[in-house]
């Protein structure tokens, strides 16, 4: 008898579990070792550096020393010294480092590995975050964001959304620190709470569309070429929005008592579990964009949502808002809605600038 039928998938689900928990903990452990070690190589450069007045080409020389006591050593070049010490100085005057982080880099051992996993385990939230982001994510934040609480914000959501180096760069560019404030909406008053606090931490107030050029041109014609530029750079549209996005079209259509309807931009969101439908505009938010709007959620739900899946959402992004006409427009409305604003650049680099038709052409090209 083949004893191999009795195992049950159960069982070889909860051995996966286990070791991928394993490997979660030794690569934490990992982590906050390498961190440690970075952190402490950088405050000694930085204190001999001081005392002895280092030349610009000290660091080169160590590395080499270094590559020469320690045959075949990786990740300890010039370049790399260098960001251990600007990562010692970022964090070395930190109220919040020196009372909890920098004291968990100093201290942490893996001599006993049961006592470092219960100490993890035990950590507060702030050191958990630290310690679970690389430093090559830690780098890409103090190199290029100046505000200490704006740095927290970064290492908190790369840690808590598991960010690439390339997401958490687009980010900050996108400056998603200032999106705390969200966009207008009437979640609370269309969906229960729980999904209403979810669908507002998931979408922000401004999205950062700078690989889009848009020249002064008519509104129709402008949101067309929007819309293209999105279409041809979805990637980069789909990391702006963040998390479980997944695009499912544009011009999207639908059909209604034997009429044809058009979504400028249909996506879904799987932790919402709901269809995300956005409309694109060119200039200011107008009153009347919400009853569209209502319409095509309406339509969404009856004809494409499943049974099982949260109602649709609609996002109005355009160029400028008023909360306040927001605010009133929204009234009366029983769909869940918000407008959030975008930016894009009104200038194309030099070295583009023959290579793309202008508005005149792309307007030919489209009719």
């Amino acid at each position: 008898m083949d004893d191999t039928t009795n195992i049950s998938i159960d069982f070889i689900l909860q051995l996966k579990q286990q070791i991928l928990k394993s490997r979660f903990i030794v690569a934490k452990i990992a982590n906050a070792e390498s961190l440690k070690l970075y952190y402490t190589i950088g405050k000694h450069i930085e204190i001999q550096a001081k005392n002895e007045d280092w030349g610009s080409k000290v660091l080169e020389t160590i590395s080499q020393k270094l590559q020469h006591e320690l045959p075949g050593l990786r990740g300890f070049s010039g370049s790399n010294l260098k960001k251990m010490r600007l990562f010692y100085n970022a964090w070395s005057a930190s109220n919040l480092i020196s009372s909890s982080v920098t004291n968990q880099l100093e201290y942490v051992s893996t001599e006993n590995s049961s006592s470092v996993t219960n100490q993890f385990q035990n950590d507060d939230e702030l050191t958990n975050f630290f310690i679970s982001v690389s430093f090559t994510h830690h780098f890409e934040i103090i190199s290029t964001v100046k505000n200490e609480t704006d740095c927290w914000y970064y290492i908190k959501n790369t840690a808590l959304n598991f960010w690439t180096v390339s997401h958490l760069r687009t980010e900050i560019k996108n400056q998603s620190h200032l999106q705390e404030l969200k966009l207008p909406n009437n979640f609370k008053n269309t969906m229960p709470d729980i999904l209403s606090n979810k669908a507002i931490r998931t979408f922000k107030d401004q999205y950062l569309l700078d690989y889009v050029n848009v020249e002064d041109a008519d509104e129709e014609i402008d949101e067309k070429i929007l819309e293209q530029g999105i279409v041809l750079n979805i990637k980069k549209f789909l990391m702006a929005l963040g998390n479980d996005f997944t695009f499912m079209g544009n011009q999207y259509r639908l059909i209604v008592s034997e009429e044809e309807y058009f979504i400028d931009l249909l996506f879904f969101h799987r932790g919402l579990q709901s269809l995300v439908a956005f409309e694109l505009k060119k200039g200011k938010f107008k009153p009347e964009y919400i009853g569209k709007m209502n319409f095509y959620l309406s339509a969404l739900d009856d004809l494409v949502k499943q049974p099982h899946e949260n109602p649709s959402i609609g996002i109005i992004l355009c160029k400028e808002k008023d909360d306040k006409k927001v605010e009133y427009a929204f009234r009366d409305f029983n769909k869940p809605m918000g407008v959030a604003t975008f930016k894009t650049s009104n200038k194309l680099p030099k070295e583009f600038g023959n290579a793309l038709p202008d508005v005149e052409t792309l307007k030919k090209l489209m009719d």
